[in-house]
């Protein structure tokens, strides 16, 4: 008898398989004496589409929403079926005696696998791999603990709350847009959030007015100091008053009033998770959050460099301290040797800034793996993006960087000049990378920092020169993929209920898997535009905002979703009561809708005619550039943009070929349908 094995892609089927020793391969799967490795394709089997419970779903209309089946049904994929029915068919073997699940081990990963297990009707045991990292010795010990698959089942329930949520939820509220407004419009609990803080961002840009401000710096012997007022600010609003401060300094001497020499220890800086990874990656290397997840998953399953990337911990458990010097080691190569050299000439002894099993959830921190680093494998941008994994993680085990801070307070006729100067006592962590203990992002009005000589209170400071400097008060920031990924994560501060805020704080808009996904789709479906490095809206991402249900728009009704999925994969939370409360809110978003009485007008409206019903066709973001698209539901045509002189009426070559499909799809054998391919025909002709 033999196990069969369940992994998400064939890559990674691949390497369980040879670490199993499974040599046989053949199409759908890999076999050995004890095991059958095959594999999905990501989903294999999904939720049912709307005409799936009924034909008359196939047509959009709004009076025919909600859609609210009973119970929501699956369906194999069609683009992946041979692959299902190859999985299918080994689940019938007689000689097959369980089922090992060894897709990623989280909550969508748990869905792929059960999904296929129900429409399959697998019957017999299932236990469950669970690893977070592909190495040979992480499978070998993953399976030697394999886990009874029912340990997963409330992981289970919250996979599938989050797609029937989706389905009820995303699927009403487009149709009853698109059709109230005959635009492809659509909303869903995580993305609309998201498009709504981008928008609400770009509004108190728009309203922001700018205000004047004025600083005073004095020059004194050897060094500067910068004008604080007794409550610390340093900006004056009003020109007269900075004048007549200056005027207070003409003819008078500084003395020293204060002197404070502070020993100041930074510690070093928490382990990455995804999300705190992608924002470093768009700060330091421009690239976007799902450039990001794609390179870090070649590291992991390709090159099995680094541990499972979707996580959302920046810890290790206490199981992780005994393998790390064998991490270590295999990061000991090329400009890492000397770095980690000082960590293995003594025994590692991480605290809690590390180590906390209370913090570890499914996944710890992404660290480097045992496997010994050969750089040259890497490419360009995975060499990067591995860089900063590396450095953060030697940057851990390195003591805290320690420094001398001078607070120096010069008088001069009673308006005080604040002055700051840095003593490095032992480098530490910063030593490997310049990236602060969490972000370096100062106030505007910190001190800047100068090498200040010895002085002591009392000490006199002559004044050689000052200066009034003038400056404006700055918007808010566009969002940059960075920053919004930090708001998705955190979205406590736009929402004013306190005990709310306190209880989303574990959640925020989406899961580290996911947010990624969410601003890509935000582009495509062209709600937002990148320009540079900023995110901002577009006019149809501003009108959706104004058109759908206030609670879509804002984090805490996603936020506590969230919340709840989390608490169902911990058996705190039902299922049933969940799905119910998404089956009231569904109805209660499409009678908000319907009775709206806003308008939508399309701006992006291009000159090209639709060649089938005549309507001019809109621009729109296609998965290989810009598209043209039939704004009437009912035609559905889309073409490729093409450059061309707007004023020629001589068709492409892809108008011409379009042309001649055209004409063939109407001149079959039927009278009737060799008439309109004629008359098409002669419309065509006339045309060219």
């Amino acid at each position: 008898m033999k196990a069969l094995v369940l992994a998400e892609k064939p890559s990674v089927a691949r390497e369980i398989a040879r670490v199993l020793k499974c040599n046989a391969k053949n199409k759908n799967y890999i076999e050995g004496p004890d095991y059958v490795v095959t594999w999905a394709l990501g989903h294999l089997v999904t939720l049912a589409e709307p005409e799936d419970y009924d034909d008359k779903y196939r047509e959009w209309r709004l009076e025919d929403l909600p859609m609210l089946p009973s119970r929501l049904e699956l369906k194999v994929i069609k683009k992946t079926a041979h692959q299902f029915y190859a999985v299918s068919q080994l689940m019938k073997r007689p000689d097959i005696k369980e089922l090992i699940i060894a897709t990623d081990a989280g909550r969508e990963g748990e869905l792929v696998a059960r999904w296929i297990m129900a429409a399959a009707k697998w019957k017999k045991p299932f236990r469950r791999l669970w690893i977070s990292s592909q190495t040979d010795d992480a499978i070998r010990e993953g399976f030697r603990v394999l886990k009874p698959g029912t340990a997963y089942n409330n992981l289970f329930d919250a996979a599938v709350c989050r797609a029937e949520a989706d389905w009820l939820v995303g699927l009403n509220v487009t149709r009853a847009l698109t059709c109230k407004f005959n635009a492809q419009l659509n909303a869903g609990r995580v993305q609309t959030p998201t498009l709504g803080m981008i928008v609400n961002r770009e509004t108190e840009i728009q309203k922001f007015v700018p205000k004047d401000y004025w600083t005073i710096r004095a020059n004194f012997d050897g060094y500067f100091g910068d004008w604080r007022d007794a409550g610390g600010n340093s900006r004056l609003f009003d020109f007269a008053q900075a004048e007549a401060i200056a005027d207070k300094l003409k003819g008078h001497a500084g003395v020293v009033a204060d002197v404070r020499m502070d020993a100041k220890s930074e510690p070093p800086p928490l382990a990455f998770h995804l999300t705190e990874l992608q924002r470093e990656a768009n700060r330091r290397l421009g690239f976007s959050a799902q450039e990001t997840l794609s390179l870090l998953q070649r590291l992991y399953e390709q090159h099995k460099l680094v541990t499972y990337p979707r996580t959302d911990s920046r810890y290790i458990s206490a199981d992780i301290v005994p393998t790390l010097p064998a991490r270590l080691k295999g990061i000991a190569a090329g400009p890492y040797a000397e770095m980690v050299r000082p960590l293995l000439q003594k025994p590692l002894t991480p605290g809690k800034r590390f180590v906390d099993d209370a913090k570890v959830s499914d996944h710890h921190a992404i660290i480097p793996t045992e496997q010994p680093l050969q750089l040259a494998a890497l490419s360009a941008d995975e060499r990067k993006l591995y860089d900063l994994i590396v450095r953060q993680f030697i940057a851990v085990l390195y003591p805290p960087h320690r420094y001398q801070q001078t607070t120096l307070v010069t008088s001069v006729n009673g308006e005080n000049f604040y002055s700051v100067g840095k003593v490095i006592v032992d480098q530490g962590w910063r030593a490997i990378t310049s990236r602060s203990a969490e972000r370096d992002e100062a106030g505007g009005d910190a001190l800047p920092e100068q090498t200040l000589s010895s002085r002591k209170k009392g000490d006199e400071a002559a004044v050689a020169g000052m200066k009034i400097n003038k400056a404006k008060t700055k918007p808010p920031a566009r969002y940059t993929e960075a920053t919004l990924l930090s708001a998705m994560e955190n979205p406590g501060k736009f929402i004013e209920d306190e005990e709310l805020r306190e209880s989303i704080q574990q959640s925020g808009l989406g899961t580290v898997a996911t947010r990624a996904e969410i601003i890509e789709k935000l582009i495509h479906a062209s709600y937002i535009e990148r320009q540079g490095k900023e995110l901002a809206p577009t006019s149809k991402g501003k009108q959706l905002i104004s058109l759908v249900s206030a609670d879509l728009k804002t984090p805490e009704l996603t936020a506590q979703w969230e919340q709840v999925l989390a608490n169902i994969a911990k058996g705190k939370d039902s299922k049933e009561d969940f799905i119910a409360r998404i089956r009231e809110y569904t109805n209660a978003l499409v009678k908000e809708t319907i009775t709206d009485t806003a308008t939508y007008k399309a701006d992006n409206i291009s000159r090209v005619k639709c060649p089938l019903c005549g309507k001019f066709m809109l621009m729109v973001n296609g998965k290989r550039g810009k598209m043209l698209s039939c704004p009437d539901r009912a035609c559905g045509h889309r073409q490729p943009e093409k450059e061309r002189n707007p004023g020629s009426l001589r068709p492409s070559k892809h108008e011409s070929r379009m042309n001649e499909q055209l004409i063939a799809k109407f001149s079959d054998n039927s009278s009737v349908s060799s008439n309109l391919g004629e008359l098409l025909k002669a419309a065509l002709a006339k045309k060219e």
